[in-house]
């Protein structure tokens, strides 16, 4: 963390100062505002918090609740989503207080006893190791509070709007704010007052029955819900000896996914309800509490269970529904005009709870969402630049709904169902990747290069997030993860890998250098606002190969060595060598020749070029960004 380069600074460093829309902001909701985010949930509020780090872009979000949430519904934190905490710099704070998996236990009918269970497999929750982060348990509501904290320590001074519920909204087109939105009191001292404000974009994170998504005419297609599932957080004793694992229970009585949470007492308990008549018509939600408690003991045969709280409770149906577009822009207008308004998360994708995937898989849709509206709203990129978000979303939630059928249909199936089939450890091993967030891939599009260079760079698959791995930082031998410095401040990452040329020898690197800082067509030079420090839109780093104590951090080139802030003091966190027993040319398959790899600010493999590929970085950037001279 950097933090002195404008003078010191003796206070939390967390707190950064306020500029552009977070001087003066106005402590009441205003007429008019650049964005406004319906709904502070997870998908809410990341797009809240990342839009936080934009200054000149006025942004508010609503909530109906009076307050912070308190008890929240989703708790599993998938490694992508940690990755992703990293980059909002509390990773370590959240990882301090949750549950953290190791293992997955599976349990299933005694052969010599079918009406007990016994455990049958066991299985590392990340087998493939495919992250430095852990898989986490953690309330919903402290999730959002940390981004909460995030977004009012930016910039903006960001913070939600409680007590207004979103009713309507209409584009008018040719207006300054062209969202006009119809809104309504529900709070103590404003209940029943309707208000309209207006708004340049609006982003729908108000969940399942999204009011947006209805006023923008998206309609919600899929499978109907035909199973049911009791859920608790619980406070119990029970003789079952791995409460405190991740379990999948299959029994002749039914299923459970037991799920220990964070405090070292509490645990959640998936209770398989069954099937739901086609008649029931919403019945099967009305199970009580009493009958979900009987259903898990019989599961967990011959085990006891003790119930002794229940913190929070809710029986839900699983059902598999998806948006059949992500904004307001309907098939026959696509290309001839920009979207407006947005829906993210639980608005637009709708599953079961039990893969642990519909709070990560939201945050993305914001995190996605929000560097785009930041960009087209401060200057810096195209409107064009919006329709990105759902093409590459879309396809993701599609891909969601697609294995979270499958594993919620293993789980509800019987023992004898499964016989002869794939079971419940045999699936979550294969599959591993693709919960714990990592199998997301973007297409190639404006946003995401060809796979040309893939084997320069092959450790870092393109239009997939950027993997990290540990090298040695120069200036004063530490070893970092070079991921971790990815921050969510909305700049482009440029990646050098240099060639194995000692560093000051190599002609390749110092032309790459010269040609960033001075080159009229080098991004550094045209899409850097002016009066800005040299990365204000691009980090760019280099990673030599040679052992540090035999380097000088003043010979690398001056790119890597940028003066910045008000004293033009030297930054000397961008040179970086390979780590002894830890080699990220290695670990990542990178060419001994060197590469260069560009990651977009929501942390995903933009591009993968050579050394000397110059006209191709110009051209890369082109489309998708304005030019600032």
């Amino acid at each position: 963390m950097q933090f002195h380069h404008n003078g010191y600074i003796s206070a939390d460093p967390r707190v950064q100062p306020a500029a552009g829309a977070g001087v003066n902001r106005p402590a009441e909701l205003p007429d008019e505002m650049d964005v406004l985010i319906v709904g502070a949930g997870p998908a809410g509020i990341i797009t809240a918090a990342q839009l936080s780090q934009f200054p000149d872009v006025h942004t508010r979000i609503i909530d109906r609740r009076p307050g912070r949430l308190e008890i929240g519904q989703a708790d599993g934190i998938q490694s992508r989503t940690v990755e992703t905490f990293q980059a909002f710099g509390f990773a370590e704070r959240i990882t301090a207080e949750a549950y953290i998996i190791t293992e997955t236990t599976f349990w299933n009918p005694d052969p010599a006893n079918p009406e007990h269970i016994i455990r049958t497999d066991r299985t590392p929750d990340d087998p493939t190791g495919v992250s430095e982060f852990p898989h986490l348990v953690v309330n919903q509501a402290r999730v959002i509070d940390y981004f909460a904290e995030f977004a009012a320590n930016s910039p903006a001074r960001t913070v939600p709007d409680y007590g207004w519920d979103f009713k309507e909204l209409v584009v008018e087109d040719g207006e300054e704010y062209p969202v006009r939105v119809t809104l309504v009191g529900c709070g103590d001292d404003n209940n029943g007052v309707e208000r309209v404000v207006r708004a340049k974009y609006v982003v729908g994170s108000d969940g399942a029955r999204s009011n947006v998504r209805r006023s923008i005419g998206a309609k919600l297609s899929g499978d109907k819900a035909n199973h049911a599932w009791g859920v608790m957080d619980t406070l119990a004793l029970t003789s079952f000896p791995d409460v405190r694992t991740k379990c999948a229970i299959h029994s002749k009585a039914g299923s459970i996914l037991l799920i220990p949470r964070e405090g070292g007492q509490l645990f959640r308990l998936y209770v398989d309800l069954g099937e739901v008549p086609e008649d029931d018509n919403g019945k099967v939600r009305e199970t009580p509490l009493e009958e979900i408690i009987e259903r898990a003991k019989a599961i967990l045969n011959p085990y006891t269970l003790e119930v002794k709280d229940v913190a929070w409770h809710s029986v839900y149906e699983v059902g598999h529904r998806l948006a059949d577009r992500f904004d307001d822009v309907v098939v026959e207008e696509i290309g001839s005009r920009e979207p407006r308004v947005f829906i993210t998360g639980d608005a637009c994708h709708t599953h079961s709870a039990k893969a642990g995937q519909g709070m990560n898989v939201s945050m993305q849709d914001g995190f996605n969402l929000a560097w785009k509206i930041g960009y087209v709203l401060s200057g810096r990129a195209p409107e064009s630049l919006l329709r990105t978000y759902s093409e590459e979303r879309k396809v993701i939630a599609k891909d969601l709904i697609d294995f979270d059928k499958k594993w919620s249909s293993i789980m509800a199936a019987s023992p004898e169902e499964l016989e002869g089939q794939e079971g419940v450890a045999e699936f979550y091993v294969r599959t591993a990747e693709f919960p714990a967030g990592f199998m997301t891939e973007y297409a190639q599009s404006s946003l995401t290069a060809g796979k040309d260079y893939q084997e320069l760079a092959a450790g870092f698959p393109m239009g997939k997030r950027f993997r990290s791995s540990q090298v040695m930082r120069l200036a004063d031998a530490n070893p970092k993860h070079l991921g971790h410095h990815h921050r969510a401040d909305g700049r482009y990452r440029i990646y050098v890998f240099a060639d194995q040329l000692p560093i000051g020898q190599s002609q390749k690197i110092a032309d790459l250098s010269s040609w960033l800082l001075e080159d009229e067509r080098s991004p550094l030079v045209r899409f850097t606002p002016k009066g800005a420090d040299t990365d204000a839109m691009f980090d760019v780093k280099v990673v030599y190969q040679q052992d540090y104590t035999t380097m000088n951090v003043n010979d690398a080139p001056k790119v890597f060595r940028p003066n910045i802030g008000d004293f033009g003091l030297m930054d000397y966190e961008k040179v970086y060598t390979t780590l002894e027993g830890s080699d990220i040319f290695e670990e990542r398959q990178i060419s001994r020749d060197g590469a260069i790899v560009i990651v977009r600010p929501d942390m995903y493999v933009a591009s993968i070029l050579p050394l000397d590929a110059t006209e191709e970085l110009a051209g890369f950037f082109e489309p998708i960004l304005l030019d600032q001279r």
